[in-house]
């Protein structure tokens, strides 16, 4: 419930649906005070009335929108009378799929406008809005049109084969190549970054009872929202809790302490835990430093974690330890090791650095954009026919290759702006909509 609640038309023949409903003549994109009537001419509400004629509106159509007062009741009688007049209840995100189909914004557009919605920090919301002014299409757009530069010149070589090609032809193909190929190379880092700014990070905090796990968890989000007791086995549900680190979204998942155990209740907890370790982006194997050494925690870390790539050994109660060790971050085998201590606050600055780092965040995210991961697919998809291309080219003989690797490269590109979709791929965007946007 609100102060205001708005119910928006969008379609062909508005006309008849504005002089049935709203007492007033509406002049276009100028809010008008009316009311709005039933089929009997009794008032359902007063409010505002804005008649946005297409081809200049958000959806390309004709759009009507009815901005009355936010309660339930009210609302559901003005959205009543809008469906017996012939409308019907829009499908989620089918208004921004109307805008798409209508060429008034691409499909990176589109995608923004629920990455603003759903942004969970500042920076997420600047990239979103970033991506929306067409910032992304923008730097597709020139390596598209490279492709297709050089697509024109290998395919009239092949056109004309009596044409001798010049040797200074193939070198500046191949300059060619190699500056498209640099700027996806930089794209894939900036949408790979977009990605986290988009989606965030889920972490799981695991290890032994009483390594102090929960206390990490408190020790991050500033707050006591786990319990901490002397008593192993305290946590047996997951306590899941978000923080931003620098605009980076990070959800933190506190699991149950790690052993064999006949306490049935435990025993789910446990079982809970493993299954966020493995949807988990990343792994905090946290230590009790008073009681295990190094070689110790590799040892149980092997025996509880299936994929030890994500994880990161985290030494904590280093205030505790009688010769205190550096607290700084090192590696052993392919694994990050760093010296904490929940209590006193020490390595914490490292560890959310750590997770920057994790993330492929390089620098602030002032200047991002948001980005999703089928985006980096297609990047990264795009680079592999120009490497298949740049290693064809020297043969003329295999330039119908070269030309078909371009070809594929362009259409990649194409299915990240729209140019190129299928139903399937519209259907799997448009339906994490909102319905109504």
């Amino acid at each position: 419930m609100g102060g205001v609640g708005i119910v928006r038309v969008s379609g062909s023949q508005l006309t008849a649906l504005i002089k049935d409903v709203a007492v007033a003549d509406l002049k276009p994109r100028i809010a008008t005070v009316c009311l709005f009537r039933d089929f009997d001419g009794s008032a359902i509400d007063q409010g505002l009335a804005i008649y946005f004629p297409g081809p200049h509106s958000f959806t390309g159509e004709d759009v009507l929108e009815l901005h009355g007062h936010g309660g339930p009741v009210v609302l559901d009688r003005l959205l009543n009378r809008i469906i017996q007049s012939g409308a019907r209840l829009a499908e989620p995100g089918e208004f921004t799929e109307r805008a798409f189909l209508n060429g008034k914004i691409d499909l990176t557009q589109a995608e923004a406008i629920a990455d603003l919605i759903a942004a969970r920090s500042e920076q997420a919301t600047r990239g979103a809005m970033r991506v929306l002014n067409g910032e992304l299409s923008g730097r597709i757009e020139p390596i598209s049109s490279g492709l297709v530069h050089m697509r024109v010149q290998i395919e009239a070589s092949i056109d004309f084969p009596d044409e001798e090609i010049e040797v200074h032809t193939i070198d500046a193909l191949d300059r060619d190549l190699r500056q498209l190929s640099a700027q996806l190379e930089s794209l894939i880092d900036l949408t790979q970054e977009g990605v986290a700014l988009a989606q965030g990070m889920r972490v799981a905090i695991v290890g032994r009872p009483n390594a102090g796990k929960s206390s990490l968890l408190n020790a991050l989000t500033g707050e006591d929202r786990a319990i901490v007791t002397a008593t192993p086995g305290t946590t047996r549900d997951i306590v899941k809790e978000h923080i931003n680190i620098d605009g980076l979204p990070v959800q933190l998942l506190d699991t149950a302490g790690l052993r064999d155990t006949r306490d049935p209740v435990e025993r789910e907890g446990v079982k809970r835990a493993r299954l966020q370790i493995e949807e988990a982006d990343s792994v905090f194997w946290v230590v009790d430093s008073t009681a295990q050494n190094l070689d110790d925690a590799l040892e149980d870390a092997r025996r509880y974690l299936p994929d030890l790539e994500r994880v990161t050994l985290v030494f904590n109660k280093v205030d505790l330890l009688a010769n205190r060790r550096e607290i700084q971050q090192s590696r052993v085998e392919a694994h990050s090791v760093i010296y904490i201590s929940a209590k006193t606050g020490a390595g914490l600055s490292t560890l959310k650095a750590h997770l920057l780092k994790i993330a492929g965040i390089s620098g602030a995210f002032d200047g991002r954009i948001v980005a999703r991961r089928r985006h980096v697919v297609a990047l990264q998809q795009a680079l592999d026919y120009l490497v298949l291309a740049k290693a064809r080219l020297p043969n003329s003989e295999e330039w119908e290759l070269v030309a078909e690797d371009l070809r594929q490269a362009q259409g990649v590109l194409g299915t990240i702006t729209g140019v190129v979709t299928t139903d399937d791929l519209l259907g799997e965007i448009f339906s994490s909509f909102c319905i109504g946007k």
